[in-house]
């Protein structure tokens, strides 16, 4: 009888261990995952307090987006010595590729910035890098695009042949006006005309400024067409040839940024948490040496659900063949 109890107490004790155990397994997995985020992310405790260099990568769609925004913002207090801007994009709407700019040139009034073109500043993308101090670009990068951009389709004519007609009332008739119900009529093409060319007017007088160009100097780069780096620097749009290894050189010459510091991604959370889905996939592709995988997920993570094609474009695309 004796022994049928001390069975029972030994199973006990047994379970009572196997869940022990168990429960600790679970906290140092939960615990594992958040500090591998952290590390990936370049947020530990230990890292926001020494000095680095922060890389930024402004890519895809710019929309102003307020992660985005907040994410620059919060570089203006943190223990960066300095701000490497990495640009791939061909630019957004105008109104968040301002904003953008303006957050840009807020956060190089407090740290030293350079911008570098790798593979594409074109239109608001070129809008993003003039907010930097420096313009680094490959001899192979596109760089320019100065121009605005209003489009939509009209589907008109195709409605009239299936026998649909779209009817509205307005209060105004340039009100929702250009319409793709309907053919766009000469005096609402001329309103928005008068707000692509004060748009276009903006962007040519912060690129002169930026730049410090004459105004003849911007006529001939502001007409709408892009440039290889090489050409983008006999043009002043761009300082210099290179990449990321000429920008730190800069920052540490011109700007007294000390010698050696680690570079590190700062990157936007996540809409629903810091540790998302892409960011998990991210993360797991880097780990097993898919660096290319690990990128394209990176750039998925990057874009906005939509786009916001109700607003003037700065925006840069290639011509479709007909």
């Amino acid at each position: 009888m004796s022994s049928d109890a001390d069975l029972l107490a030994d199973r006990r004790n047994l379970r009572r261990k196997v869940t022990l155990w168990r429960l600790l397994a679970v906290v140092g997995v939960i615990g594992a995952a958040v500090i591998a985020g952290l590390a990936w992310t370049g947020r530990t405790p230990g890292t926001l307090s020494q000095a680095h260099i922060a890389r930024v990568t402004i890519s895809g769609f710019i929309s102003g987006d307020r992660r985005t925004l907040d994410l620059v913002k919060s570089l203006e207090d943190s223990q960066a010595a300095a701000v490497i801007i990495r640009i791939d994009s061909p630019g957004g709407t105008v109104s968040g590729s301002e904003a953008l700019y303006d957050a840009l040139r807020r956060l190089a009034a407090k740290k030293p910035m350079v911008a570098v073109v790798d593979g594409l500043a074109a239109s608001g993308g070129y809008i993003a890098a003039i907010g930097s101090d420096r313009i680094v670009a490959r001899q192979t990068s596109l760089v320019g695009s100065i121009g605005v951009l209003f489009q939509l389709p009209n589907v008109s004519q195709l409605l009239e042949t299936v026998g649909v007609k779209v009817e509205s009332i307005k209060s105004s008739p340039l009100k929702a006006a250009p319409s793709g119900y309907e053919p766009t009529s000469p005096e609402a093409r001329a309103a928005l005309q008068r707000v692509v060319d004060d748009n276009y007017d903006w962007f040519k007088r912060t690129v002169r400024e930026r730049r410090k160009l004459a105004e003849p100097e911007v006529a001939l780069v502001a007409d709408g067409r892009v440039h290889t780096g090489r050409q983008a620097a006999a043009l002043k749009l761009v300082d210099e040839i290179g990449g990321e290894p000429e920008a730190i050189a800069w920052l540490e010459r011109d700007k007294g940024v000390a010698k050696g510091l680690r570079v590190r991604d700062w990157r936007r959370a996540s809409e629903s948490s810091s540790l998302g889905l892409w960011s998990v996939s991210e993360a797991m592709a880097r780990a097993a040496g898919l660096d290319t995988l690990a990128a394209v997920l990176a750039r998925a993570a990057d874009q906005p659900l939509g786009l916001r094609l109700d607003a003037p474009l700065a925006l840069w695309q290639p011509a479709v063949e007909k």
